[in-house]
């Protein structure tokens, strides 16, 4: 049994006496002890290592005491397990050189073996279990499809993803094929990790706000949807899709445990939209964590009342900065804990 179950019980949308916290992206580059092992090995080394991926993934709960670790990983193992090359390079980010953008590269797509292809992120899973001792749960993760997509297609990162968005739009077919691909992986890759150990998952959708409401439901959302049917009786699933406001409504429908919410939407909107049923994970702006500790204490509990503390999972609207300071990250945690 986990000793602090707060953030599973929260997922449960049991009363709580005070909310689960963690942050997204709270495993890495705003550690120095991170910064330390990222002078030593490459991003990919450190994800296919599994004592390397093991102690990042528990550093921040060493130093914060969160309520949940992340796993340290990335969205983009799973296209390198379908026969993408991917490099990660520095001061870049992602970097395919050679991009899906027709039916014949869709075609060289493969729906690999999980248990083979990334076993390397089992082991880092079970090699975490040992270190974090059932004190807290242990969140797995994966791209949404879409999102995915995205970088499969572009090659790199992108302001608007405009040739991805190009490939969907006049070769739907093919587009379609590539995101049920995803979708296969993803979901035998999401249930190899609950096996191996971990207590919920959680699909980033980063980029499903540069689409339409109409061809978000068409190119993500239904995708999504296909995982959280696949996993819910399997684990929690959290959903987030980032700029995504537009689509709650739909996701609060579907049998995900929770729904993450940026900082572009407030409590009272989230809460309306998806009816005031469901879990909501967020939504304090990162870059709100450079301003003073105790502004940042009074902000977060400020949040907290206002989406309420049941049915509620503290967190940042996206990733933590690099640049933000280690009291800041602090004041953040301890204003959870010390809300009353």
């Amino acid at each position: 049994m986990i000793k602090n179950d707060l953030y599973l019980r929260a997922l449960k949308g049991e009363t709580v006496e005070r909310p689960p916290v963690w942050m997204m992206r709270q495993a890495g580059r705003y550690l120095p002890e991170f910064i330390a092992i990222r002078e030593k090995y490459d991003f990919f080394t450190r994800c296919r290592t599994p004592e390397l991926a093991s102690e990042i993934t528990v550093q921040p709960i060493r130093r914060y005491g969160m309520d949940a670790a992340i796993l340290f990983s990335d969205i983009l193992v799973i296209p390198q397990a379908m026969n993408i090359e991917v490099e990660m390079k520095p001061n870049f980010g992602p970097y395919l050189p050679n991009p899906v953008r027709d039916q014949r590269g869709v075609d060289n797509v493969i729906v690999p073996d999980v248990n083979i292809e990334l076993d390397y992120v089992m082991q880092a899973i079970k090699a975490t279990k040992e270190l974090l001792n059932n004190d807290i749960p242990l969140i797995g993760f994966a791209g949404s499809p879409w999102t995915i997509l995205c970088y499969v297609v572009q090659g790199q990162g992108s302001k608007n993803f405009d040739k991805a968005k190009e490939f969907c739009f006049t070769n739907p077919i093919a587009a379609h094929q590539l995101l049920q691909k995803i979708t296969d992986t993803t979901i035998a890759y999401l249930k190899a990790k609950v096996v191996a150990g971990v207590d919920a998952v959680q699909i980033f959708d980063s980029w499903g706000g540069m689409l339409s409401p109409t061809d978000y439901k068409e190119f993500s959302w239904q995708y999504i949807d296909q995982i959280i049917e696949a996993l819910k009786d399997d684990a929690p699933v959290i959903a987030f899709g980032k700029g995504c406001w537009f689509a709650l409504g739909d996701m609060a429908k579907s049998n995900a445990a929770a729904l993450g919410i940026d900082w572009t939407c407030s409590a009272q909107n989230a809460r309306y939209l998806t009816g005031g049923n469901i879990t909501l994970q967020g939504n304090f702006d990162p870059s709100r964590l450079l301003s003073p500790p105790s502004e940042i204490k009074k902000m977060v509990h400020q949040m907290i009342n206002e989406f309420g503390k049941d049915k509620y999972i503290v967190n940042l609207g996206h990733g933590i900065l690099p640049n933000i300071p280690l009291d800041n990250a602090k004041a953040f945690i301890d204003a959870v804990k010390e809300y009353k």
